[in-house]
C-alpha cells in the first residue's frame, strides 16, 4: 500500500531497482521456500509469487506483522488524520438514509488495519443514535496481530465481529468500506510478444537470483479479452489484471441486500498497459523480488475494470473521482477549520499538513493518485461525494 507516486510503463522495475536499498536486515525465510518451489514445479506466475509473499501461512507479509504507521512500512489515510474516518462514517449515514433507514445495518470494512478508520467512523456516527443502534460491525481481517489491535481500538464497540471473508457476514443491508484493500490482491501480468501475450513469471537465473521471465507459449486468444487500448499496445508492453471475484462478491451483496460499497485505492481510471508491480519497506521503494514476505508488494488498481465487473452483475457504479475531490465534497476543509479553531498552534499546523496530504497531489500527496468509486444497489441513483452534478459543500462532522 505504498504512498509513493504512480509509476507506469515498461521501465518501472528498472527504476525500482535503482532506488532500492538494503532496507531489510534479516534474510527472508520465504525466499528459500520460493526457490525450492520453482526448482521442483517451474517458474511461478506473478500472481502466485505475490500471493505467497503476502499470505504464506508462516512467512506472509500480512499474516503476522503490523506494517502500518511511521515505524512501519507505510501510512494509510486513516493514520494521517481522524478527518478521513469521520467523513467516511458520515458518508455511510447518508447511504443509510437513502436506503430507507433500515433497523438493521451491517457496517463492513475490508482490511481494517489497526481499527483506526472504523473507530473514527463510529465516533462520527454516534451523533445519529437511530443509525448507531442499528449497526453491527463486521471486520474482514486475516492478520492475527492486527485483529488484536483492532479489538483494542474498538473495545467499547458493541456487536462487533471478525471474519476471514465477506461470505461469513450475515445477510442484510450493508455499507462496505475498502480503503487500500484491492491493491494487495494478487495480479496477473502478461507480456506482449510478436506471437501474442505471454504470462509473466518469476524464475531463478544462473546466479541463483529471482528474476522476471515469461512463459514460452502465448496464452491462447487472450487478446480477445482485452480493451482496445491494451490490444493496440506495442510489443514488450506489460498488462496487469486481477480476477473479478472480489469486486463481484461486493457488488452482488449490495445488489441483492441493499446498501453501497466505497472503494478507495491508488490506481488509474482507464484500463491500459503498464507495469506497476512494486514493493515498499520503511516508506521506501524496494526490489519486489529481493525480500519476499518482508516487504509490501502491491500493484495499482484498475478502476475501469472494477466498474465493468460491478456493472456486469447488475450493480450501479458511481465515480470514480479523485480522493481529494471526494473529501472536499464531503466537507473536509470545513472540518479541518473546525478542528484548528480548538487546537494549539502546533496541532493546528499538523491538521493543515494532514489536510494537504489527503487532498492534494504532488510529492507525498494522496489527493490525485488515490481514486474513489462507489458500488450500490441499482435503486440508488446517487451517492454523496460521487455524483457529477454535486457541488462542494459537504457534510457536517461532529
Amino acid at each position: 500500500m505504498p504512498p509513493g507516486p504512480a509509476v507506469r510503463g515498461r521501465q518501472t522495475h528498472e527504476r525500482f531497482r535503482i532506488r532500492a536499498r538494503s532496507i531489510v536486515a534479516e534474510p527472508s525465510p520465504l525466499l528459500a521456500d520460493i526457490k525450492k518451489l520453482i526448482k521442483t514445479s517451474g517458474p511461478l506466475p506473478v500472481w502466485r509469487y505475490m500471493q505467497l509473499c503476502l499470505t504464506h501461512p508462516q512467512h506472509g507479509y500480512y499474516i503476522a506483522r503490523d506494517p502500518l504507521g511511521r515505524e512501519g512500512d507505510f501510512i494509510t489515510s486513516p493514520e494521517v488524520s481522524q478527518m478521513f474516518g469521520e467523513l467516511l462514517g458520515l458518508w455511510g449515514a447518508s447511504v443509510w438514509r437513502s436506503i430507507g433507514s433500515p433497523a438493521t445495518l451491517r457496517l463492513i470494512e475490508f482490511g481494517p488495519g489497526r481499527g483506526t478508520m472504523m473507530a473514527d467512523a463510529l465516533r462520527a456516527l454516534r451523533v445519529l443514535p437511530p443509525m448507531y443502534q442499528a449497526l453491527s460491525v463486521h471486520l474482514i481481517e486475516i492478520n492475527p496481530e492486527l485483529r488484536e489491535k483492532q479489538k483494542a481500538a474498538l473495545s467499547s464497540t458493541p456487536n462487533i465481529h471478525w471474519h476471514a471473508s465477506l461470505d461469513e457476514v450475515p445477510e442484510g443491508p450493508a455499507i462496505i468500506l475498502a480503503n487500500e484493500y484491492f491493491d494487495v490482491l494478487p495480479i496477473h501480468q502478461m507480456v506482449k510478444r510478436d506471437d501474442g501475450w505471454h504470462e509473466r513469471v518469476v524464475d531463478i537465473d544462473s546466479s541463483g537470483q529471482l528474476v522476471f521471465g515469461a512463459n514460452a507459449a502465448p496464452t491462447p486468444r487472450f487478446d480477445m479479452l482485452l480493451p482496445p487500448l491494451v490490444r493496440a499496445a506495442p510489443v514488450g508492453a506489460i498488462f496487469e489484471w486481477r480476477p473479478d471475484a472480489e469486486i463481484m462478491s461486493i457488488a452482488t451483496r449490495v445488489r441483492d441486500h441493499g446498501g453501497a460499497a466505497l472503494i478507495i485505492d491508488y490506481g488509474h481510471v482507464r484500463s491500459d498497459a503498464g507495469d506497476t508491480f512494486q514493493a515498499i519497506a520503511r516508506h521506501s521503494f524496494a526490489d519486489p523480488l529481493k525480500y519476499p514476505g518482508q516487504v509490501d508488494v502491491t500493484a495499482h488498481v484498475d478502476f475501469e475494470a472494477l466498474a465493468r465487473a460491478a456493472e456486469d452483475v447488475g450493480a450501479r457504479v458511481h465515480g470514480p473521482v479523485t480522493q481529494g475531490e471526494f473529501l472536499r465534497r464531503l466537507g473536509i476543509e470545513s472540518r479541518a477549520v473546525n478542528l484548528m479553531e480548538k487546537a494549539t498552534p502546533e496541532i493546528s499546523d499538523s491538521i493543515a499538513t494532514a489536510l494537504k496530504r489527503l487532498t492534494e497531489g504532488g510529492r507525498g500527496g494522496m489527493g490525485s493518485m488515490f481514486k474513489v468509486i462507489g458500488v450500490s444497489d441499482p435503486g440508488l441513483t446517487e451517492l454523496v461525494g460521487l455524483s457529477d452534478r454535486e457541488r462542494r459543500g459537504g457534510m457536517r462532522a461532529p
